[in-house]
């Protein structure tokens, strides 16, 4: 026996979907039975007549007909098909319910609709997820917070409306001090616990109208509306002692967290978003490198504004240099302490400019690194060197590398190539790494000496005794080379504290086997002191300064000072 097929109405309810035709003419609505399965709260009489539903009807009240009018009619017997969604609620203190309504309007002899008829569904559960989606799209999942994009736009919005009606307002970026040694120590799941309960923290002391972002990994973008200077300093101060007055629970015991501030005055400071993020974050670098958990306050600056201007012409003129191959070489001599027989020659990067004047490397390099450079510039030195060894059989030269430059693998790849299209040019290379790199990063160091050294290029330490490196990293290392710094050498014909200083210098490197150098060296007392001593070379003035051309070559007139 057939199972009994049951009504299309009870099919339709148990579906949560009802069927309607609507008599536009007098305005009634017929529904299928069951209807109260579909709207459980909604009266029947709410139901009857298309104004009286359209009452129900949120955001839009004249959606349906609105719809109607911009389905056009392609036949006058098929109708023409319209698919709305909207929201009902039966008085303002009932849910809303999310529909979907699909159907067919049939036109009158005029062409005008006269009779609908359709399906109208309950989708509560796909706009539930709708919404979600926007959520995540809008809000960082972790915090709950805005997310960056999200947050640029409210601070552009919050910079316009501030221009329009002169008012004030502020936008802080608020970084959690040391969050690196907390995902060390404890692990990232921690420092997430922590990036939450901060979040937490810094919502709780918001005044309304206060928009709060989480701008990138430690740091939280915060928009003050009606916000004074004076203000700022007091929110500023009520935002890092929430923060750091309470530790923070974590699964894996408590947390003790600073964060520090950095903030700019819109728009009297920053007239665009973009202006408002880079001076806030200039202001927290200021402020973390003064010290953690302070607060500091974008002003105009005259010196640095002026400094910026340089760095700019000089990076100009730094790419258009190496462009145009006007990045070249000066070579200083280094010599034997007693024979004062050159022993090689430190290559220095000089920039030819366009009116003929030079540039040298304390214009150069710290430019050059500071705004990512000094990579091109090292790549181009490389060349140079190589090319002056290869085309100089006899001669040695030592060659100063940056710190960024002892962590660049295309550099290190370079070298290498060179250094096979060469053959017998590494044994006359010596890479001078400066004492600080070398005490930074021991390790990293370590692996680029031992390539290094593998080609047969000799490794110096420059400005050893700037950072008080010890010989036990030195040995580590296996340096061949140190370079006393300049500052200690230059007046130990005057100080007792540099001479003494100088003096155990060369003496430990002596018991290491490890070559010295001392640089800056003024007079023939400190020379005759420092041959004296055990020093096995010496630099500077009394020896020769940088010259671009080349002393090992017979057409040059350089001559080296004579030994005393």
């Amino acid at each position: 026996m057939k199972p009994a097929v049951p009504p299309a109405s009870t099919i339709l309810a148990s579906l949560g979907q009802a069927a309607f035709v609507w008599d536009i003419a007098t305005d009634e609505m017929a529904w299928s039975d069951h209807l109260a399965a579909v709207f459980p709260d909604i009266p029947a009489e709410a139901l009857a007549s298309g104004t009286a539903f359209s009452n129900l009807i949120e955001p839009v009240r004249s959606i349906r007909t609105a719809a109607l009018g911009h389905s056009p009619l392609a036949h006058r017997a098929e109708g023409a098909p319209y698919r709305i969604e909207y929201g009902v609620r039966a008085n303002t203190s009932a849910p809303v319910l999310w529909i979907e309504e699909s159907g067919c309007w049939f036109a009158d002899a005029d062409g005008k609709p006269a009779r609908v008829q359709g399906i109208v569904r309950v989708d509560n559960e796909r706009h539930a997820r709708d919404e979600q989606l926007v959520k995540l799209s809008r809000h960082d999942p972790l915090t709950g917070e805005l997310n960056r994009t999200h947050l640029v736009a409210s601070l552009a919005e919050a910079i316009e409306e501030a221009m329009r009606f002169r008012s004030s307002c502020a936008f802080m970026l608020i970084g959690i001090d040391h969050l690196a040694r907390i995902n060390d120590a404890f692990g990232f799941d921690v420092a997430d616990a922590v990036i939450s309960e901060v979040a937490t923290r810094i919502r709780a002391r918001l005044r309304g109208g206060d928009v709060l972002g989480r701008f990138s990994g430690n740091k939280f973008g915060l928009i003050l509306k009606n916000c004074t200077v004076d203000d700022m300093n007091v929110a500023a101060e009520r935002f890092l002692a929430g923060i750091r007055d309470e530790v923070v629970p974590t699964k894996s015991g408590p947390v003790s967290v600073t964060a520090s501030i950095g903030a700019v005055s819109v728009p009297r400071y920053a007239r665009s978003a973009d202006e408002a993020i880079n001076r806030a974050h200039e202001t927290l670098d200021m402020a973390k490198r003064r010290r953690s958990g302070s607060f500091s306050i974008w002003r105009p600056n005259v010196e640095r504004d002026a400094q910026r201007r340089v760095n700019i012409r000089v990076t100009d003129e730094i790419v258009t240099a190496l462009n145009e191959r006007r990045i070249v070489m000066a070579f200083e001599p280094v010599v034997e302490a007693v024979s004062r027989q050159a022993s090689f020659y430190e290559c220095l990067v000089r920039m030819e400019q366009d009116d003929g004047q030079v540039l040298l490397a304390p214009d150069i390099v710290p430019v050059a690194e500071k705004l990512g450079l000094i990579r091109l510039v090292d790549h181009r030195v490389l060349e140079l060197v190589v090319a002056e060894l290869a085309g100089s059989p006899n001669v040695r030269l030592s060659l100063n590398i940056s710190p960024d430059t002892t962590m660049d693998p295309d550099w290190s790849a370079s070298i290498e190539s060179l250094m096979r299209a060469h053959p017998g040019v590494a044994e006359r290379l010596i890479v001078e790494i400066t004492e600080t790199v070398a005490i930074q990063d021991i390790d990293d160091i370590r692996g680029f000496v031992t390539r290094l050294k593998s080609f047969g290029s000799q490794i110096a330490i420059d400005d050893f005794g700037a950072g008080y490196t010890s010989f036990r990293n030195l040995r580590k290392l296996g340096v061949d080379i140190v370079k006393i710094d300049g500052a200690f050498v230059q007046n130990i014909a005057r100080s007792a504290d540099d001479r003494a200083f100088v003096q155990t210098l060369i003496d430990l490197a002596r018991r290491l086997e490890i070559k010295t150098v001392a640089e800056w060296v003024q007079d023939e007392e400190s020379a005759a002191m420092l041959r004296d001593w055990g020093c096995d070379y010496i630099q500077g003035r009394l020896i020769g300064l940088a010259s671009s051309q080349r002393p090992w070559d017979p057409r040059a007139e350089t001559v080296l000072p004579a030994a005393s």
